[in-house]
């Protein structure tokens, strides 16, 4: 494809490589030569290794176990609030951490609703600290994510294949075998290394429900070191066994994931005509029921929570939501500027560095990019009166390698679709892309925005490192809150994160929707 004339050049997405390449290798550069000498890892350090691949792996086996029948149930039905229902299947994701674990703790924790039943039936209550409880944490926030991938993947089969299938008489098993194993084969490794490398970088989880010999990680470990010991050496090895295993994982990715397509289709509603059993319909009402119950009960643990302690929010937080609004909205355009031409230059180039480049964000966490950028900038200038525009840039540096999995597939469909006849009637450069890929990528680039919004609004790792006491985004102002043993106010700070964060995605993705036939 690369050899044949294109209606749309690969340069701007090589340019955008290349100053994304510079912005996170550089930063991983500043932290390792700002690091002392190294020494050997102690058998703490082993463990924390061993341990953080052994809940990585579980939890990307389950999220995309558990993802795969419950994306199968959504593809086949059509019912009323099922788009609303894909929209807050999204919201453990894309809840600040924090936030979250507090509504898993309401549900599954000694005191929370399910020990309460099983009290009842004189049970003892749930023990979720460990593996088990970091694990069922991953699977929380990363089943919405492998469901909506693999959801993608089913909406990426043109209707015209099942109507085909249908009129030969194929019925359930035939369809399976036909289209959706294929899809699945394509779609599942790179969903599954994709949670991998995310579950190899949890902080926050373990922090709050691992934790000790047994149950740390690795940037649990670094953070030890960093926080209690201040021993700059280990920290640094810790740092560099962290970009290695992500690293390994993003390139396995690189490798696994399968970026070709079934082809373009004429965007009719998609019919399945194998599925109107009795069996297949109860099958997929009770697997739609239990993913629901799963994912939004924690959520209505938040909401009462925090309605609660709203009346005692002080005025400190309005003025941070005001500023998380404006870094999630900087982040989401810087985004969407950077994605796009990527995504594009990719379906033009389907292999070399331009693939690793936009895996680059799995592989360093945004604690690490962020301790480079604040070597390499405290010399020049105050890093504190830059404390926004990095993090929005961090942000949306941190949220490409989810947008290039949306974005690739149907830009390498509309290239392949549209390209010749762009080229035959002279619609190049900028015409193609606002007539022709902006359009047809409007679903895609909204679910791309929309995750980059609400990720950025959860954010607490940038700005915690670059902000000064008074200024604040609202997750670091729920953490002050909650440091200063304020759990009310701190409660509903949440909730209001929590609805602005599920508001913004919603926005985005329900607007990329619109009149786009998805």
């Amino acid at each position: 494809m690369a050899g044949r004339a294109q209606p749309v050049s690969a340069v701007p997405g090589i340019g955008v490589a290349a100053a994304i390449a510079a912005l996170i290798l550089g930063s991983i550069l500043a932290v390792a030569l700002r690091a002392e000498a190294g020494r050997g890892f102690s058998a703490a350090d082993w463990a924390a290794v061993r341990f953080t691949i052994t809940q990585a792996a579980l939890s990307a086996v389950f999220s995309v176990a558990l993802a795969v029948p419950v994306a199968r149930a959504l593809a086949r039905r059509v019912f009323w609030g099922r788009r609303v229902l894909i929209t807050l299947l999204g919201a453990p994701f894309i809840l600040p951490v924090i936030v979250a674990v507090l509504g898993l703790l309401e549900v599954f924790g000694r005191n929370g609703w399910v020990s309460g039943l099983l009290g009842l039936a004189g049970l003892e209550p749930i023990n979720i600290y460990g593996l088990h409880g970091v694990v069922l944490a991953h699977v929380f926030f990363n089943l919405p994510l492998a469901t909506r991938l693999i959801l993608q993947g089913w909406h990426d089969i043109p209707a015209e294949r099942f109507r085909l299938a249908a009129q030969l008489g194929c019925g359930p098993g035939e369809i399976w075998s036909l289209l959706e194993r294929p899809m699945l084969m394509r779609t599942v490794p790179g969903a599954a290394m994709i949670i991998f490398a995310i579950c190899l970088t949890s902080f926050a989880v373990a922090l709050t429900l691992g934790g000790g010999p047994r149950a740390t990680t690795v940037e649990l470990a670094i953070y030890q070191a960093f926080r209690f010991d201040f021993d700059l050496s280990r920290a640094a090895l810790l740092s560099c066994v962290q970009i290695a295993l992500a690293g390994a994982a993003a390139l396995v990715a690189l490798r696994v994931t399968r970026l070709d397509g079934f082809g373009g289709g004429l965007d009719r509603a998609v019919q399945r005509w194998d599925a109107k059993t009795a069996w297949l319909l109860w099958q997929d009402r009770i697997v739609i029921a239990a993913a629901a119950a799963f994912l939004l009960l924690p959520l209505a643990a938040i909401v009462l929570s925090g309605l609660g302690g709203v009346s005692l929010l002080p005025m400190s937080v309005i003025e941070a939501t005001v500023t998380s609004l404006v870094v999630a909205l900087g982040s989401t355009a810087l985004l969407v500027l950077i994605a796009v031409p990527l995504a594009l230059s990719l379906a033009l180039r389907p292999r070399g560095g331009l693939e690793l480049v936009g895996l680059l964000g799995l592989v360093a966490s945004p604690l690490v990019i962020g301790t480079g950028l604040f070597i390499v900038i405290n010399p020049v200038t105050d890093p504190f009166a830059l404390a926004l525009p990095v993090t929005a840039l961090v942000n949306a540096v941190m949220a490409l390698p989810f947008a290039l999995r949306a974005l690739v597939p149907g830009a390498r469909d509309v290239i392949a679709s549209y390209g010749r006849l762009g080229l035959s009637l002279n619609m190049q450069g900028g015409a193609f892309l606002r007539l022709v890929v902006l359009r047809r990528l409007r679903p895609q680039i909204g679910f791309a925005a929309g995750l980059a919004a609400a990720l950025s609004m959860g954010d607490l790792g940038i700005i915690a490192l670059f902000a000064d006491p008074e200024r604040a985004t609202l997750p670091l102002q729920m953490y002050r809150l909650m440091g200063a043993y304020q759990m009310e106010a701190a409660a509903a700070a949440g909730l209001i994160l929590m609805v602005l964060s599920l508001a913004l995605f919603w926005l985005f993705d329900r607007g990329g929707r619109i009149h786009a036939g998805a």
